[in-house]
């Protein structure tokens, strides 16, 4: 019973997250929700916050975490893009196309990659947007190409809508945990909304 809050970045939160709220409630109707979906790190013991959804690696600290799975930083775009301009084969010829950026979500004009190399490329943008909902419509539009974490573009991957390319230059995966700060006290309602995101999100194929 009572309010269960529930943080996590916005797009992961719109599209991840709440069908899986929305399932939680119909199985516990003496409980509410409150989402936080938001990019930033919340501060979840000020905030009042119960469970919060972590990508990235986690500093060190009392909370509980449960690893559900990983995603990557790619460089994508749509077929007809690729089909009229071609495919870069290095990240030093992404300086030869139009780049899509969000200023919120990667501000950084350094794109470091992984690799035998880990080169690191200086990126001019001709298209920059606040929201990288923006970004991602754009670029399945065909007009350019931008680099995402692979959950935000999971479904235009599969339904082959959008194309990675340079995945041998990728950077490590990020680690996707379940995380809430009160351990083994917590309330029934947290650890019945942690078991089933758990469970839900490890047999998500955009999450691995």
């Amino acid at each position: 019973t009572g309010v269960l809050t529930v943080t996590a970045s916005a797009l992961f939160g719109q599209d991840y997250i709440a069908p899986i709220l929305t399932e939680y409630l119909d199985l516990n109707p003496e409980v509410s929700i409150r989402a936080l979906f938001v990019d930033r790190i919340t501060n979840m013991v000020d905030e009042g916050i119960d469970v919060g959804i972590r990508i990235g690696d986690l500093a060190d600290s009392s909370f509980s975490a449960i690893r559900v799975g990983a995603v990557r930083r790619v460089v994508c775009g749509a077929p007809a893009y690729f089909e009229q301009h071609g495919v870069p084969k290095h990240p030093s010829e992404l300086a030869q196309h139009k780049i899509i950026v969000s200023t919120t979500s990667w501000a950084s004009l350094d794109w470091r990659f992984g690799g035998v190399q880990s080169p690191t490329v200086r990126i001019q943008p001709r298209l920059s947007f606040s929201t990288y909902g923006a970004v991602i419509k754009a670029t399945l539009q065909g007009w350019g190409l931008a680099r995402p974490l692979s959950y935000q573009i999971g479904q235009s991957l599969i339904d082959g809508d959008l194309q990675t390319i340079l995945s041998e230059f990728e950077e490590e995966p990020l680690p996707v945990h379940v995380v809430h700060p009160e351990g083994r006290r917590a309330s029934a309602k947290v650890r019945a909304f942690v078991d089933l995101a758990v469970d839900r999100l490890r047999a998500n194929r955009s999450i691995y």
